[in-house]
């Protein structure tokens, strides 16, 4: 079964205070650069075996509503990679 790598991008609503945000933008501010807005997040890579593409992307999509992502105060994308994996046979 073909191996895919998932990326999912998790963000704060644009309406959700993000104090991490904040606390970036105040120290890219210190340092000198004119900023003018930060919005954090993080980035979950998720490899698991799927039967096709279209099939990986509704899994990431489950898995980003089930627990990645918090859908009352966060965002999220998703973006689906094939996965190729080297495998040395033994001998």
């Amino acid at each position: 079964m073909p191996r895919f790598t998932a990326r999912v991008l998790v963000r704060p609503k644009g309406e959700v205070r993000d104090p991490q945000g904040e606390a970036v933008l105040a120290a890219l501010r210190s340092l000198g650069h004119d900023v003018a807005e930060v919005r954090t997040g993080k980035e979950v890579l998720v490899t698991f075996s799927a039967s096709d593409e279209g099939a990986a992307r509704l899994a990431a999509e489950r898995m980003g509503d089930q627990l990645l992502a918090n859908p009352v105060i966060e965002d999220y994308e998703v973006s689906i990679e094939s996965t190729t994996e080297s495998r040395v046979e033994a001998q």
